[in-house]
């Protein structure tokens, strides 16, 4: 099939990645790099050989008329940049959040139906081989399911920098929730019915209004509940900073060996290592029938490697015809969550969904 020209807007941490994956793929012809900071748009056409760069996004899109835009931007542009390119015609591929609110997720999605264009927002969990498995164990636990979920990050330098860059529009749990938020509705595949949320702003470094710690939870139709936990700064504890475990009435499943790295690093933030099975089952006596079993998941992709699964995934999406449709209503429906804790937060009271 002919190459899909693309244009890679944010040459930052995500962006590289998903550059280097268009870069190796055959489907794809990178035309143009766009970032606002030269030195991130030519350093990284360097790297990969010499591609366009751009430091204005129209101007990219006029003068390379791209078959698809890959948006790896600050969560404040998305809206914008992803209508922009939908009006031009081109296939998105869009990093979380697909937008800052409800509605204008929703407008997006109903706009890329109607342009009969391709949309697929990157939730790397969900091609992840070893999150997969996740996913599948918990869903032989019975119901009701409860879910724990963490990832706190004590960042300083540069990452302490790009974080309050991106408090500028949202909290940690909004930001990172969606990816937890939108595996749970996987493992519960039942409907959220309400949330609440606490939260604290630990730093003068950023907006009085902006928190940098916090906690959402959620309960489901089914009785399931789950919470999940986030904070950015230089104050953040390395302590329990990654919890991954779910607990049904037939026993629980735990991401264990987890990273035991920095809580900053971007390829600790989806390692795995392997899956601890628990069964619940006794006998007469009250003790256990079945040993905890481990299930390996050590042989599992870095982050770039989960990036070139997202990027396949987006290509299978356009060349195959994909039905994108409950993609895009799970998009929607986590963002829809977590936007509810964060209205939480600030009122004090519980959202009903």
């Amino acid at each position: 099939m002919k190459k899909l020209k693309i244009v890679v807007v944010g040459c930052g941490n995500m962006g590289t990645s998903h550059a280097l994956a268009y870069h190796q793929m055959d489907g794809f012809e990178i035309v143009g790099l766009v970032s606002r900071k030269p030195e991130s748009r030519e350093n990284l056409s360097k790297e990969l050989g010499g591609y366009p760069t751009f430091g204005d996004y129209q101007t990219a899109l006029k003068e390379t008329n791209p078959d698809a835009v890959s948006i790896n931007t600050y969560p404040d542009t998305h809206y914008d940049y992803v209508k922009t390119a939908l009006n031009n015609d081109a296939h998105v591929f869009i990093e979380k959040p697909l937008a800052l609110t409800v509605s204008d997720a929703q407008e997006l999605v109903d706009l890329a139906l109607e342009k009969g264009k391709k949309m697929v927002v990157g939730y790397i969990l969900r091609v992840h081989p070893a999150w997969a498995k996740f996913v599948e164990v918990a869903r032989t636990l019975g119901k009701p399911l409860v879910m724990r979920m963490n990832l706190n990050q004590q960042s300083s330098g540069d990452n302490w920098y790009t974080h309050k860059q991106l408090m500028n529009s949202m909290s940690p749990i909004v930001d990172c929730g969606v990816h937890y938020v939108d595996v749970m509705c996987l493992m519960t595949q039942s409907e959220p019915i309400s949330v609440s949320a606490i939260g604290a702003r630990l730093s003068d470094e950023i907006d009085s209004k902006m928190y940098n710690y916090g906690q959402l939870q959620v309960r489901f139709k089914d009785g399931s509940v789950g919470w999940y936990e986030a904070g950015w700064g230089p104050m953040m504890s390395e302590t329990a900073f990654f919890v991954k475990d779910v607990i049904g009435p037939k026993g629980c499943v735990s991401i264990v060996d987890e990273a035991k790295g920095d809580s900053d690093s971007v390829d600790d933030h989806s390692k795995t290592g392997a899956l601890k099975l628990h069964h619940s089952a006794t006998d007469t006596n009250g003790n256990f029938t079945k040993p905890d079993e481990f299930i390996d998941t050590s042989e599992e992709p870095d982050h770039d490697g989960l990036c070139l699964l997202e990027q396949e995934y987006f290509l299978k999406a356009i060349q195959e015809d994909l039905n994108l449709s409950n993609h895009l209503r799970d998009a929607v429906n986590s963002l829809r969550i977590v936007l509810a804790a964060d209205e939480s937060f600030r009122t004090g009271r519980t959202v009903e969904l």
